[in-house]
């Protein structure tokens, strides 16, 4: 399944447009954001972005689409490439990071406004692709138990819930002491995690 057709790369001008858009939606909400407010932060007039986008709408549907599509391709690739669930899930988890990291904003409408794009019909697919996204990790957590590579009372959904709100929130933490940690040192904590536990063995 895919959420979207090969197009023409946007324009420079399109993709500078787009941006500013995701940013405005990430920190006002969709639908609190006017299409003049995003021709405003442009430096443009309101009409002038009716050349490029027919509505707010299409501005949104093209940053949801590209986010999951990439958020896509990567768990589909990891998935169909790794002989072993636990490779599988590895993967993911550093794949789904690294999209999250490029579409940090559309992520940030998806959870905001979640209730609104899924009420409507233009925005059906991201149920769809949702869908997906869980079915592939409930796939993988499922072939881990039937080979034995993980714990046979594992609730597979509810570990798809658990990791899938761990990975969707911000990695830019930090402690009160200015303690940092990057991308990469939050991932391998987690996976430690995951796969090791926290009790000494």
């Amino acid at each position: 399944m895919t959420t979207t057709k090969k197009a023409a790369p946007p324009s420079e001008r399109r993709a500078h447009l787009i941006r500013l858009a995701a940013d405005l939606f990430a920190e006002k909400g969709f639908r609190a954001t006017t299409v003049r407010e995003i021709a405003d932060a442009a430096g443009i007039l309101s009409g002038s972005l009716y050349h490029h986008f027919d509505s707010k709408e299409s501005i949104g549907d093209e940053i949801l689409r590209e986010f999951l599509d990439d958020v896509l391709g990567g768990y589909r690739e990891a998935a169909s490439g790794a002989d072993e669930p636990r490779v599988a899930i590895e993967r993911m988890v550093r794949s789904s990071t690294a999209a999250l990291s490029r579409h940090r904003a559309a992520l940030t409408m998806l959870q905001n406004d979640w209730a609104y794009f899924s009420a409507q019909k233009r925005f059906a697919y991201l149920r769809t692709a949702m869908k997906e996204i869980e079915q592939t990790w409930i796939d993988q957590l499922e072939r881990g138990k039937q080979t034995g590579q993980f714990r046979a009372d594992l609730d597979a959904r509810l570990i798809y819930r658990l990791l899938r709100d761990i990975l969707w929130i911000p990695t830019s933490w930090k402690q009160s002491r200015g303690k940092s940690w990057n991308t990469d040192e939050i991932v391998d904590g987690l996976l430690r995690l995951l796969f090791d536990g926290i009790t000494a063995h």
